[in-house]
């Protein structure tokens, strides 16, 4: 029987650092529609839902072939909300409320315009091939984080483990963080488990992927970056 597949682009409006993100125009489009249409040409769900609290981005949602079947509260609007809630209210709202049947929802950031189907698809074959709740997207550190050290407020440096100072990069474990692009969780499946953990599979996408949009910088990177890679 084939699984029921949901995603779900979290998309709030209001974004203070650089303004309505999520449908700024990106070469052409807004910024969100390239996961709406990564989404629907991926051919792995058998809905996209956009959660906004926006009516602008409810109506461009729309425009690019993703349902609104709801707004998002207030409460679930605000800046200090992280993402679980806003998942796990659109969640309840169509399986309680619209009464459909999910096996796997995708969360698929809005801010991913260099996400790439096959990665999609990977985590999809991965987390239904497997026991683990969730299948997420990350990337690796471009540096030891073992070597890493902070900036005193004396202004001075501070190594976080000096134990590694001597090592030789080549001797130490590679690091891994989260890519910000999607996240897989099987919703047949219970786990108290933190995501970073022993529930989860990482789906490995290249670092010049990996790029968090929050200020005019990043922006301006990622926009060099695709302009590398597509244009």
């Amino acid at each position: 029987m084939k699984k029921k597949c949901i995603a779900v682009i979290p998309a709030r409006g209001g974004s203070k650092r650089i303004h309505q993100k999520n449908i700024k125009v990106f070469f052409g489009k807004p910024l969100i529609a390239y996961s709406i249409e990564n989404a629907l040409n991926s051919n792995l769900f058998d809905k996209v839902i956009v959660s906004t609290d926006d009516e602008e981005i409810a109506k461009i949602a729309l425009e690019y072939g993703a349902e609104v079947p709801f707004i998002r509260p207030k409460k679930l609007g605000d800046d200090l909300i992280g993402i679980a809630p806003v998942i796990q209210h659109a969640v309840d709202y169509l399986l309680h409320t619209l009464g459909i049947d999910i096996d796997y929802v995708c969360t698929i950031y809005a801010t991913a315009p260099l996400l790439e189907e096959k990665y999609l698809k990977q985590g999809y074959e991965e987390i239904k091939k497997n026991t683990a709740k969730k299948a997420f997207s990350v990337t690796s550190m471009p540096s030891p984080i073992q070597r890493a050290f902070k900036i005193t407020s004396e202004g001075r440096c501070e190594m976080f483990t000096p134990d590694f100072f001597y090592s030789r990069s080549q001797d130490l474990d590679d690091a891994y963080h989260d890519a910000g692009q999607f996240s897989w969780n099987n919703l047949k499946i219970e786990s108290d488990k933190i995501p970073y953990g022993e529930d989860s599979i990482p789906i490995i996408i290249p670092r010049h992927l990996a790029q968090d949009i929050d200020t005019l910088e990043d922006w301006k990177r990622v926009e060099l970056m695709y302009y590398a890679l597509y244009k």
